[in-house]
């Protein structure tokens, strides 16, 4: 591929230079999410003979091996920022050279309590490791449900409770459930090395009891401390709810990796992987391409040419339905179908789409789509296209896709775009976000329009001026805010905000995994021409 940006245009630079802002801040808000609860905090945890979460995980993993952390940025903007990335580490890295999900409580942010974010991080952690059949690791230093926020932490599904649920059917369903316990385990934090395959506790620190002291004084009158109630010793020696002591936290982690190497772990591939070759040009210039302003098009071509091997694809019907781009590629060695937004989504565009994926299938080749988009096209003459029939079509193939999927938002998600895009509602394997990115229903300028149309139609004519810019106002207030990625990851609708110069080799790391757990699939997949 021949490209067209000059690095040296006035229009790069511009844009080079308001991305590089957004990089700036998400560098800092990603300092915000490394610092745990703060120095005090720390220290104390140090005092007790404690190593800090993110030192277990460098400890745990293969020395120089990568480490995918997910949703560092949870719980940002929420609860004063007091519970800095929801209080949980989690990520995917390799465990004597075995690819493993991490989830490990920092227990400097509030001992390690569950809050609602903390959950969510907690369940879409294993529901990753599920579907890319991972090990799973909980590196456990747990408080338990936050009680204040108890009633968004405990009764319902998708509560703490489903935390449980999946860790039983995962080791139902053959992915090892191994525990390492280094602080205190108590109530419903009792249950994961509970029901963990096999468990490790640190002498000294290491705790599980499903009531503390203060709940057996309470219920029963008994008064005990923590170690005779539920240290390790106890547990190794007397009631064996755990499998191994060990006297230091690099001895526990130790034992682990001793563990994770026993497992007999198969290391299938799938695909048939090619010779990795950076791309032709850098992804270092996407900032500059894509800017900050998502009124501005850019030629999405020229960003998937900087994350795939050699900038080298195949485009499916470059002269049809030019609005989404189709692309065979290969990306660190692996086969990846792309579907890109150029422009708003026709009904030639969304036919185009269906039959692309329809092609995948047949392959075997797993989809990758980047997004950015304001939606299917609207207005007389698409509707009576078929804009709704046509938009179906593709919202189906992206459904019923039998390959891996994967999604970023490189600029807008909006409405049934987002759908039709693979957003989050239709399940990719991994959703990532750039932070230039927007998501909601519409933009604040379409919905601020939309809703004083709307009141002005209820009123019929009998508008006070004031309260419709009142009215416009708010409508726009409220979707600026909660349409910002940092709105949006905090709530974990995404896996997490990257750089773009990132997404190549976050991608890399996502198709192997994909490729080493999806089996290739019986039967014969047709392909319909829309």
């Amino acid at each position: 591929m021949k490209t067209r940006i000059d690095p040296n245009a006035p229009t790069f630079a511009r844009n080079a230079e308001a991305y590089a802002t957004l990089i700036e801040q998400l560098r800092e808000r990603m300092t915000w999410s490394l610092a745990g609860g703060g120095e005090k905090l720390r220290a104390r945890h140090l005092d007790r003979g404690k190593v800090p979460v993110r030192d277990r995980i460098e400890l745990l993993l293969d020395p120089g091996s990568a480490f995918l952390e997910l949703s560092p940025l949870a719980a940002w903007g929420l609860y004063d920022n007091q519970v800095p990335a929801a209080g949980v580490v989690t990520g995917i890295g390799n465990v004597s050279d075995v690819p493993c999900m991490l989830i490990a409580n920092d227990a400097t942010v509030k001992g390690g309590s569950f809050f609602a974010e903390t959950v969510r991080k907690h369940l879409r952690a294993q529901e990753i490791a599920w579907e890319n059949r991972l090990p799973c690791l909980y590196l456990v230093d747990c408080g338990g449900a936050f009680l204040p926020e108890q009633d968004r932490v405990f009764p319902d599904y998708g509560h703490f409770g489903t935390s449980f649920y999946h860790q039983c059917r995962m080791s139902a369903d053959g992915l090892p459930q191994l525990s390492a316990v280094f602080g205190g385990c108590t109530a419903g934090g009792a249950y994961i090395p509970a029901l963990s395959d096999e468990s490790v506790m640190v002498e000294g620190t290491g705790r599980i009891h499903l009531g503390g002291p203060p709940i057996v004084k309470a219920a029963i009158g008994e008064v005990v401390d923590g170690e005779t109630l539920g240290g390790a010793a106890m547990h190794a020696r007397v009631s064996g709810v755990t499998d191994y002591l060990a006297m230091t936290e690099p001895e526990a982690l130790q034992k682990l990796r001793d563990i994770v190497a026993q497992l007999n772990w198969p290391r299938p591939q799938h695909a048939t992987r090619l010779p990795v070759r950076p791309p032709q040009f850098d992804p270092a210039e996407i900032d500059g391409i894509v800017g900050t302003d998502l009124k501005q098009p850019f030629d999405v071509h020229e960003v998937i040419a900087r994350l795939i091997d050699g900038s080298v694809m195949q485009e499916f019907k470059p002269e049809y339905g030019a609005t989404l781009v189709c692309v065979f590629a290969h990306l660190h060695g692996y086969p990846v179908g792309i579907l890109a937004n150029n422009g708003v989504l026709f009904s030639e565009s969304a036919m185009k789409g269906a039959h692309f994926i329809e092609l995948c299938n047949q392959r075997r080749i797993p989809i990758l789509f980047l997004q950015n988009i304001t939606g299917f096209m609207v207005g007389t003459e698409a509707e009576r296209g078929g804009i709704a029939k046509h938009s179906a079509k593709l919202v189906y193939a992206v459904a019923t896709a039998r390959v891996p999927r994967f999604t970023v938002l490189i600029g807008g998600s909006y409405g049934a775009g987002n759908y039709g895009m693979c957003g989050r509602g239709f399940a990719p394997r991994f959703l990532f976000a750039w932070p230039n990115s927007r998501i909601a229903t519409m933009s604040p300028d379409v919905a601020s329009t939309v809703l004083i149309e709307l009141r002005r139609s209820s009123l019929k004519g009998d508008s006070d001026a004031e309260s419709m810019k009142a009215l416009e106002a708010e409508t726009r207030r409220q979707f600026e805010e909660q349409s910002d990625p940092y709105y949006a990851t905090s709530r974990l609708w995404d896996d997490g905000l990257i750089e773009p110069s990132q997404t190549r080799d976050v991608l890399g790391i996502c198709l192997q995994l994909a490729d080493a757990s999806t089996p290739r699939f019986e039967g014969q997949t047709p392909v319909f021409r829309m």
